[in-house]
């Protein structure tokens, strides 16, 4: 659910004592199903509203309807400000509304809910992703480059986020047990600064135990094998931490880590789809057989044809990707992409060629 719908339903819910479904889609501008399913999502996370079935039945906040939040439990409250993070909040209206939300929670809670919405951090965009969300979006779809939390996590992973976000709310440290990529393990004292969801993935920001390892490093959360708090940490890491702008620059380090090495192709016209979905912004049109290339120069490319830059981490993960097209693709540069492109096609030669198959 969009940060900006979850903050209208709310409050709506609290405006009208009682709403059904259909009066929250008509008032939000959505779908009745959509509007169910926002109703029931509350629900599970936890937050006090209840349905009453039958006619004259309805969905309603438990203590009826109230301008405030002060009947929330510190269980309800962290559910209430998890989902606001997770929904992905942005822009200033929606900013202002976080913020009424949380000075109308009992005193003891504000500070708990604070912190869970200003340490989590929801990245709209994918990997290599060209295309942002649409923000004229009635919500009851997302664009491309939107991308939610998978629902289906394992225990486990649930188990990991609901001590991690204790963690950040208490401000203490937390031993980890850490598979790696290559499959390697680690165990680990680091103290959490964030959690961050991008296509369909948890990531925790944290910083390493300050008597060996102050860097900033970001690990996965479902390869997370436990996750058990410590003793308290000083309180104002997560507090002073940007991790927006961590965030963005971790990303913008790893894409060019991505896109490091570039080759140049010609490729028929019914390709140019499936490659730009395949290599999204890491493909570059440069000449369509339109006459004038994209740098203003003369079109090289020939009728029917188009030329690209597409890029990669190594020349033979780039080759690796091209190989599968055969001859329909032709790398006109750089002369490295080429010959590793020769010695894939000698290989399968060597294997195949002259067999009777």
């Amino acid at each position: 659910m969009r940060a900006d719908r979850l903050l209208s339903l709310l409050l709506f819910l609290q405006s009208r004592g009682k709403v059904t479904a259909a009066q929250v889609a008509e008032e939000l501008g959505i779908s009745i199903a959509t509007a169910r399913r926002d109703l029931e999502a509350l629900s599970t996370a936890g937050v006090p509203i209840y349905v009453q079935p039958g006619r004259g039945g309805g969905w309603q906040l438990v203590g009826g309807s109230r301008t405030n939040l002060t009947g929330l439990s510190g269980h309800e409250a962290r559910a209430l400000f998890w989902m606001l993070g997770t929904a992905g909040l942005s822009g200033p209206g929606t900013r202002v509304a976080t913020r009424k939300l949380i000075h109308a929670l009992p005193e003891s809670l504000r500070a708990e809910a604070e912190t869970l919405a200003t340490t989590t951090h929801y990245d709209h965009t994918s990997w290599g992703e060209v295309r942002v969300p649409d923000p004229r979006s009635s919500g009851d779809h997302m664009s491309s480059g939107d991308s939610v939390p998978d629902q289906r996590q394992d225990e486990d992973e649930r188990d990991h986020l609901e001590a991690l976000r204790s963690a950040l709310i208490q401000h203490r440290s937390v031993h980890l047990r850490y598979t790696r990529g290559n499959g390697s393990t680690s165990v680990r004292e680091v103290r959490p600064l964030g959690l961050v969801a991008k296509v369909g993935r948890w990531y925790l920001v944290a910083r390493g135990e300050a008597t060996r390892d102050e860097e900033v490093r970001t690990y996965r959360v479902d390869r997370i094998d436990t996750a058990v708090l410590a003793e308290e940490a000083p309180g104002t890491d997560a507090e002073e931490f940007d991790l927006v702008a961590y965030w963005n620059e971790h990303i913008q380090q790893i894409e060019e880590f991505r896109s490091s090495v570039a080759g140049i192709i010609r490729a028929p016209e019914w390709t140019r789809p499936i490659l730009e979905n395949h290599f999204g912004r890491y493909m570059t049109v440069t000449s369509n057989g339109s006459g004038v290339a994209s740098d203003g120069s003369e079109d090289t490319a020939p009728e029917g044809h188009f030329i690209a830059e597409v890029r990669a981490n190594l020349i033979v993960a780039l080759a690796e990707q091209l190989a599968g097209w055969g001859n329909q693709i032709e790398v006109l540069e750089p002369p490295e992409l080429r010959r590793e492109l020769g010695r894939i096609g000698a290989e399968l030669s060597a294997l195949y060629g002259g067999r009777d198959l």
